[in-house]
């Protein structure tokens, strides 16, 4: 009995070795490492100089670059995540329902931002919003009316981002769309019968229930935000006026092309920090839930 228990508990660490082995390295060990550079003025080709606190402390009190990426990464999740997560719900709302003809037709159009690439997509959008020729403005003009400047203005920089964001988030809705599927409609009867008009059911029934989802979604869209860099530089390479230099993008610069690797080591740390106390947020339980 012994050996046989012996054998599978063998078995199941063989399993897993894989997994182990590649967490150790790919993930535990550059974690480790970052956070030791970080306390380090280290440009990659000489030793690492070990400096205390000095890359946190100038990130914050003499690095007016840094404060403006972090500043425009959070307007990003603020602002443009919570629009991007409003317009999810209410698409993947009207796709689930079976009056709409053509839902999986639909379904479709959305989902396909996803499948083309990060560089063809960031090309393309230049090409939608461009101030002079872009088809957006090109509507505007139509209605005489005079568009925004978009990636070439500082004010309308970030709002372009956000409708990229808002372009890509197929996988978002798929993912809503499930879980409305998953939804008993037993639940939809009962609030009919008690009075509920259509959209206060899905208000009362739907967003409650797809809460863990939701969270999902969010969480996901949260880490795309923050890793995300090749947009902004190739769309606007963080200009006008740093509207559009990102926590992602700075920290690049910083690691690959001014060779700071101790301070974006430091920025990375920070990163993971704020990342941490958004999983925790997201994950607290609302009062009066057990």
């Amino acid at each position: 009995m012994k050996k046989n228990t012996l054998i599978k508990n063998i078995t199941i660490v063989l399993f897993l070795l894989p997994w182990i082995v590649g967490f150790l390295f790919l993930y535990l060990q550059p974690l480790i490492n970052s956070m030791y550079y970080s306390l380090c003025d280290y440009n990659v080709i000489s030793k690492p100089e070990f400096v205390g606190f000095k890359n946190y402390i100038n990130l914050f009190t003499n690095d007016d670059v840094f404060i403006k990426a972090l500043s425009n990464t959070l307007y990003m999740i603020f602002i443009g995540l919570s629009i991007d997560t409003v317009f999810t719900i209410f698409i993947a709302i009207l796709l689930s329902d079976k009056r709409i003809k053509g839902a999986s037709f639909y379904r479709v159009v959305f989902y396909l931002p996803t499948l083309i690439p990060l560089v063809i997509s960031s090309i393309l959008w230049i090409w939608i919003l461009n101030p002079d020729t872009g088809i957006v403005n090109g509507i505007f003009r139509f209605f005489n009316l005079r568009g925004p400047g978009w990636f070439s203005s500082p004010f309308w920089a970030k709002p372009g981002f956000i409708l990229m964001l808002i372009w890509g988030s197929g996988k978002a809705i798929i993912i809503l769309l499930a879980g409305i599927n998953n939804i008993p409609i037993t639940y939809y009867e009962a609030a009919q019968l008690d009075g509920a008009g259509y959209w206060q059911k899905h208000l009362h029934i739907t967003v409650p229930v797809l809460r863990p989802v939701i969270i999902f979604n969010i969480l996901t869209s949260l880490i795309a935000i923050f890793q995300s860099f090749a947009e902004s530089l190739i769309i606007t390479n963080g200009g006008p006026n740093g509207a559009t230099i990102f926590y992602s993008l700075f920290l690049y610069k910083n690691a690959f092309q001014y060779f700071k690797m101790g301070y974006a080591s430091a920025m990375s740390c920070i990163m993971l920090v704020i990342a941490m106390l958004f999983v925790v947020i997201l994950f607290r339980k609302p009062k009066g839930e057990k």
